[in-house]
Order: structure tokens, then sequence, then C-alpha cells
């Protein structure tokens, strides 16, 4: 078994990669089958580390929800880890926790996230390494300080673990391509045409109704109005206006942030002090 979930994590690591590689390249047909099978082996994770004798009340609960097979019962920060994951993106803790009720079987809390990040940061560095990831804050671009309630996944490139000053709406905009992308590959969805279950559906929505475009309905539109694909373009080009000035102000930060702080700090950020010669940018 041990053997097995190497494999699958060294696949899921390798994908993540090629994923944000389309991304930057602008290459969205790649960018949706590379999620697609990032989901797909994640699903495989998820079987292969579940308890034998639960498997069979999660299935019934994972089909009645619409979503992957169920993942309650699975250690808190894996169940962070999860949404994060489909994400793609920095995320506070109410939205980590919608995604997960959505896609996902049970509820995760966002109280249950307050003393996380605290957790990951204490068993780092009592034994740095010895996880094979850490829950760690975003950090901001002007003093590489952790972001407030902004959680994100420390094998992510360090581009994609900081925040600038266009980084909410870009974000933003990242997410709800995610999570259109994921409902499409929803069974009920992806097979039938069906709409997507009624969690997946409302968590759209509520992206939808703040990207201009995003809710036109159009012929292939689903019964409710919403339709993936619509909110997926409407994304994208928004997108595109902002992606590129961020991305650089990303970039930069990260340089000066592997240059300036050890190896606890660029994943946990500074408090110590604001660092010198932090970017201007107005």
């Amino acid at each position: 078994m041990e053997d097995a979930l190497d494999a699958l994590e060294r696949r899921i690591a390798q994908l993540r990669q090629a994923v944000r590689e389309a991304v930057a390249q602008r290459d969205s047909g790649r960018a949706k089958e590379l999620r697609a099978e990032l989901r797909r082996t994640e699903r495989a994770w998820d079987t292969l580390i579940s308890p034998p004798e639960a498997d069979e009340s999660r299935t019934e609960a994972g089909t009645a929800s619409g979503g992957s097979v169920a993942t309650s019962m699975l250690p808190v920060r894996e169940q962070v880890h999860q949404a994060l994951t489909l994400l793609g993106v920095p995320a506070a803790p109410k939205l980590i926790g919608a995604v997960h009720e959505a896609f996902f079987t049970g509820t995760l809390p966002a109280s249950r996230l307050t003393s996380l990040r605290r957790d990951e940061e204490r068993s780092y560095r009592s034994s740095p390494g010895a996880r094979p990831y850490y829950l760690c804050p975003a950090l901001t671009y002007d003093h590489l300080a952790p972001a407030r309630a902004l959680l994100t996944v420390s094998t992510w490139p360090m581009e994609e673990r900081v925040v600038g000053p266009l980084s909410p709406r870009v974000h933003f905009l990242a997410a709800a391509i995610s999570i259109a992308e994921a409902v499409t590959t929803l069974p009920a969805v992806a097979e039938s045409g069906e709409p997507a279950p009624v969690g997946a559906g409302r968590l759209l929505q509520q992206f939808a109704v703040n990207i201009p475009g995003a809710t036109i309905a159009d012929a292939g539109a689903s019964k409710t109005g919403m339709d993936p694909g619509l909110v997926r373009a409407a994304a994208q080009a928004e997108l595109d206006v902002h992606y590129d000035a961020d991305h650089d102000t990303r970039v930069t930060t990260a340089r000066r942030a592997r240059r300036q702080l050890d190896d606890a700090g660029q994943l946990f950020g500074t408090r110590l002090k604001t660092i010198r010669g932090a970017a201007r940018q107005g």
C-alpha cells in the first residue's frame, strides 16, 4: 500500500506542476484535461487511504451528495488540502469549507481551521520536512508577512503562495474557473448533462454573480440558468486582463522571499520586521 500511495503522490505532484504550466501558457484545453486527471488521481489516493470498513457507507454518502467518495473521516488538514488542491489558489477558511461541502462529503466548519495554521508551523519547526506537505499562510508582497486568513499548500511554488495588490481578484477568477471545471467533471453532469448538485451549483452561482457575463443564459444553460462553460469563459476573459501584472508582482516577490527568508520563513512568513527592499507598487 505504501508503494501505491507513494506512486500516486508523485503523480499528483507532477500533475499539479503540469496544470500550472498549462495555465501559465494559456493552454486552457490542456489545463482542463490535466485538472480532470488530477482529480481522478486524488480520488484514487482517497480510496486507497480510506479505512476499508467505511467504504460502503462513504460511497453511498458521496453518491447522494453528487461528489466523490466521502472524506469526512480524514484528518481536517487532509480535507483542507483536498479543497485547496481543487481551487489551486490561496483561500480563506470560509471558501475552503464551502468547496469541501460542495464537492466532498461532510462539512468542514471554518472554526475547525482556526488553530490549524499554528499547529502546522509548530510541527514544521519541531521537525522540518517530516510531512509531505504543510498548510501555510499566503505571504504579502510588501512585507512577506502572513496574509490574514489565507491558506496555501507548502508544495506550491513560491509564486503561487504570495499575494499582490491584484491577487484577490485574480485568485477569485481562477477559483471560479476551477469550480466550473470541477462541476463539469461530476458524474451526473459529465455523463448526462444534468444540472450540478445543489451544493456545487450554489457555490458556482455565488462566483458567477460577481463576474460580468457569467450569468447570461444561453442554449446550453442548465435548468437553473447556470452554465459552467459560460462561467469559465467569462472568468477567463477577465483573468486575461489582470493575470500578467499580478504574475509579475508575484514572481518579483518570490525572488525576494527566496533571497531574504530561511526555509521556515518562506513557508510561514516573517513577523519580526519589515523586509528591506520591499517592492514599491502603487
